[in-house]
Order: structure tokens, then C-alpha cells, then sequence
């Protein structure tokens, strides 16, 4: 029904209505006009049945009859309209899309509906705990349905908000205080939300900015080195570089790792060379005072060979 509606509003603005009426008298170019636009817009199916018609007036008479059974919509029309009601739909919107709707069929098949139908309609299928409201709207003396509608949308619209508002918090609680929450990656910092911990004296932790910001800086300024300076080789404890870049000679790298197994004072190694060949060579025992003592006490705890 809609593409008929269509197809004839689209002739109009052709000035082409009179070529799809039986026995009219346009000329063969009319009717060439308006075969192409029917044509065109027709299902392929439909095309291939009605290959042999040339005249419009003829494809629109047997279209007609084709589909003229889909006119018998007025008993389905008048049973929805009779069973209409407002209390049946969850918005003003989904109800005034099921009002037009069923008044076009109506319309369609040649019943009228009034406004004060419309109106009616509406008025009388309020739900029962509105009946105040649909008193006072009946006395505003509505002429037209689109007036109604539109105050019941913004109604609508209006105790939506009221709602949201009371169910944002319980009544007469106060509103949650505002809470400001700051964090950083920091060495000291033991988990994501160390700052709002408190320690065993109940005093709240603070990390000192100006250290911090001066960490920050410095390892700002080392990012895309090979190097960083705040990192510690694994393999003999200095400073500089990584252990799998370490140069360090072995006897000083057992040395290192059998101070860390005896949880004795870590020994700083610095080793600086432009030239290996320039390298000194250390034994053992030049770094402890008293040797036989402490390499014996090394070995006899199976920390040297």
C-alpha cells in the first residue's frame, strides 16, 4: 500500500496521473515516462510476468487486481483501534507510533478518525492511578492531538529526571565526599595505592617531590642510552653497565658472588680500562688483611675451590 501511495505522488509531480487511468488520452511519450519509473521500480519477478505490457494504465489495472485483497485491512484495523490503549505501552512515543499507524489504514480504507477521536481515545484509556492527571488535562481544552502528545512527552521526559534524582541516593543521606587519589612509580612504592596506606604508627607515608622529580629527570635523560646509571650489574655489583656486557675478571666475580652468599658487606668493584693488555692482575688474598685466615674459612665452607 505504501508503494502505491508512492508511485502515485511521484506521477503527480510528473504531471503524469492521467496516464495510469483507463481510457486516458495521454500521448505516447507520457506513457513511455511513466512505464519507465514504474518499471523501474518493480521487483524482478515482477518485471518477467509483465514483460508483454507496454501501456501503464494496463500494468497498473492488473497490479491492482493482483494485489487488491491487501484493501481488506479495515476489520484488522478497527480491532486495533478498538483495543488502543495508553496504559498498554511503556512510552508516549511507542503509543503515538501505533496511533498513526492505525489511523492511515483507517484513513486508507476511506473511515475517517477525528481529532477529537484521537483525543477521546487517549483521554479514556489513561491508567487508573492517573486519573487526576487526566482530569487536568482534559480541562486544558486540547483541540488537537499533536498539542496532547506534546505535553505528554515533555511530562514524560520530565519524571524521568524526577526518578533518576531520588534513586541517585537514599533520602536524607548526605553526598559521598569527594575523594582525590594520587599515585606514582617510585622504588619505594610496594603496591598501586601506596598512598592511601597507613603505617604502623597511623601516620600517613608522603614521598619526598623534590627526590623524586630528581629521579625523574635523571632517568628522563638516560632514556634511549645503552647505559643507566641507577642499574647494578647481577654478575660482579658495579655500576654502569649489564652482565651480559660485564668485563669483569673471574676471580673478582667469585669473589662478589661468595660475599653475597655469606650476607657479608658487599664489595664494591670499579674497573675502568681503555687497554685490557694494561690490566693488573689480583689474587684472592689481596683483598683480605689477614689471608690465610679468611681464604681458609672461604674454603673450608666450599665457596672456593
Amino acid at each position: 500500500m505504501s508503494w502505491i501511495v508512492d508511485a502515485e505522488i511521484h506521477l503527480d509531480s510528473m504531471s503524469l496521473s492521467d496516464v495510469i487511468k483507463a481510457n486516458n488520452n495521454a500521448s505516447l511519450k507520457d506513457r513511455a515516462t511513466a512505464m519507465i519509473f514504474l518499471r523501474r521500480h518493480l521487483d524482478e519477478g515482477l518485471k518477467n510476468e509483465y514483460l508483454t505490457l507496454k501501456n501503464p494504465a494496463d500494468l497498473w489495472k492488473s497490479l491492482a487486481e493482483r494485489y487488491y485483497h491487501q484493501k481488506a485491512i479495515l476489520p484488522n484495523a478497527r480491532y486495533e483501534w478498538l483495543h488502543l490503549r495508553l496504559q498498554d505501552f511503556k512510552s508516549i512515543s511507542e503509543y503515538n507510533s501505533a496511533m498513526f499507524r492505525i489511523t492511515s489504514q483507517l484513513k486508507l480504507c476511506g473511515k475517517n478518525v477525528t481529532e477529537s477521536d484521537m483525543l477521546e481515545k487517549t483521554f479514556s484509556t489513561f491508567h487508573a492511578s492517573n486519573m487526576l492527571l487526566q482530569q487536568q488535562y482534559r480541562e486544558k481544552g486540547f483541540t488537537k492531538y499533536s498539542e496532547l502528545i506534546s505535553c505528554l512527552l515533555v511530562a514524560e521526559q520530565n519524571n524521568e529526571l524526577l526518578m533518576k534524582n531520588h534513586e541517585a541516593r537514599p533520602c536524607g543521606s548526605a553526598p559521598f565526599p569527594e575523594v582525590n587519589m594520587t599515585t606514582c612509580n617510585s622504588k619505594n612504592n610496594k603496591g598501586p595505592n601506596f598512598g592511601n596506606k597507613y603505617d604502623k604508627g597511623k601516620k600517613k607515608r608522603f614521598f619526598n617531590k623534590k627526590k623524586f622529580h630528581k629521579k625523574w629527570e635523571n632517568k628522563e635523560k638516560n632514556n634511549g642510552h645503552g647505559k643507566n646509571t641507577e642499574s647494578r650489574c647481577h654478575r660482579c655489583g658495579g655500576k654502569g653497565h649489564w652482565a651480559r656486557t660485564c668485563r669483569t675478571p673471574k676471580h673478582l666475580v667469585e669473589l662478589y658472588q661468595a660475599s653475597l652468599q655469606n650476607n657479608e658487606k658487599k664489595v664494591e668493584t670499579n674497573f675502568v680500562s681503555k687497554d685490557a693488555r694494561a690490566t693488573p692482575h689480583y689474587d684472592v688474598s689481596d683483598f683480605f688483611e689477614d689471608p690465610e685466615k679468611n681464604i681458609g674459612h672461604l674454603i673450608n665452607n666450599g665457596n672456593i675451590e
